[in-house]
C-alpha cells in the first residue's frame, strides 16, 4: 500500500519491524526540522507484546539511524546480553521509566532544542500568547532540573510529573512529550517546538505581548484533535511526512 493511501489504521505499530520503521522515521524527521542534539537527546517506542522497547544507539546523528539500528531494551534492563552498553545512560533512565510506568503511551521523544531550553529556563514555562501554544494550554507539567538523568530513582519523578499531561519542560533542560501513537508523539513534539520558537521570538522583540482571552483559550485549547482524541493526534499528518523522508533518502527504511 502506498503511503499516501494508508488509513490511520494502517498506520498502527503491530510487531516489532513496525515499530522500527516508525521510530526510524521519527529520528529521521527531528534531523530534517533541525530537532536535534548531535548525537544526544533521545526517542523511544515500546515493543508491542514484549517487555522491551526501542532506543537510539549512542553515538550515531539522528540523520545516521536506520531501523536495523535501534537498540532493543528491556525495562529492567539497560546492559546488554553481551555486557555492553550501546545506548545514551540517561535515554534509558527516563524512557524506561516513562514507558514502564504508562502502558498507554506507546513513544516518548525527548528534544535539546534552542527555543525548547530557553523555555524551560523561564520561571513562566509556556505562555499561551498563540494557537500552537494554546493546543498545549494546561497540558504539560514541569520536572525540576535533578541534573544529568543517570539516577534511576529520578524515574518516579518524572512519572508524577507527567501524569494527566501530553509532555513535560524538563527545568533547564528541555523538552519532553509523549504520544499514545508514535504519530502523535511526533505531531506534539514539533508543535510545542513551534510554541517555544514564537514566544521566545515574541518576547525577543521587547514589545508588549496580545494575549488571547482566558476564556477563549480554555475553548480553543478543547478544539484540537490531541485533546479530544489523543490517540489520533498526528494521524493524518503522519503519511506526508513519511512521504517527505521517501523523497530526501528512498532508502531510508533498509538497513
Amino acid at each position: 500500500m502506498l503511503v499516501k493511501d494508508a488509513s490511520p489504521d494502517d498506520l498502527n505499530i503491530k510487531n516489532e519491524k513496525d515499530a522500527r520503521i516508525h521510530l526510524t522515521a521519527v529520528y529521521r524527521l527531528l534531523a530534517h526540522y533541525g530537532l536535534d542534539d548531535t548525537i544526544f537527546t533521545h526517542a523511544s517506542c515500546r515493543i508491542p507484546g514484549e517487555n522491551a522497547f526501542l532506543l537510539n544507539p549512542f553515538g550515531y546523528l539522528f540523520d545516521e539511524i536506520t531501523p536495523d539500528s535501534l537498540v532493543k531494551i528491556e525495562y529492567d534492563k539497560h546492559v546488554n546480553a553481551d555486557g555492553t552498553t550501546k545506548t545514551n545512560a540517561a535515554g534509558y533512565v527516563i524512557h524506561a521509566s516513562i514507558l514502564r510506568g504508562r502502558p498507554d503511551l506507546e513513544c516518548v521523544i525527548h528534544t535539546h532544542t534552542t527555543a525548547g531550553v530557553a523555555v524551560s529556563s523561564l520561571e513562566d514555562g509556556v505562555l499561551p500568547i498563540n494557537q500552537f501554544a494554546i493546543e498545549f494550554h494546561n497540558r504539560i507539567g514541569i520536572h525540576d532540573y535533578e541534573g544529568i538523568a543517570f539516577n534511576t530513582d529520578e524515574g518516579p519523578r518524572l512519572q508524577r510529573d507527567l501524569e494527566g499531561k501530553v509532555g513535560l519542560i524538563l527545568r533547564n533542560h528541555g523538552l519532553l512529550t509523549v504520544g499514545a501513537s508514535i504519530p502523535a508523539a511526533f505531531y506534539l513534539t514539533y508543535y510545542l517546538e513551534q510554541a517555544c520558537r514564537v514566544q521566545m521570538t515574541a518576547l525577543a522583540s521587547g514589545r508588549q505581548i496580545c494575549w488571547p482571552d482566558r476564556q477563549v483559550i480554555d475553548m480553543a485549547s478543547g478544539q484540537f484533535t490531541s485533546s479530544i482524541d489523543p490517540p489520533k493526534a498526528g494521524m493524518r499528518m503522519w503519511p506526508a511526512m513519511l512521504r517527505r523522508l521517501d523523497r530526501i533518502d528512498p532508502d531510508w527504511r533498509r538497513g
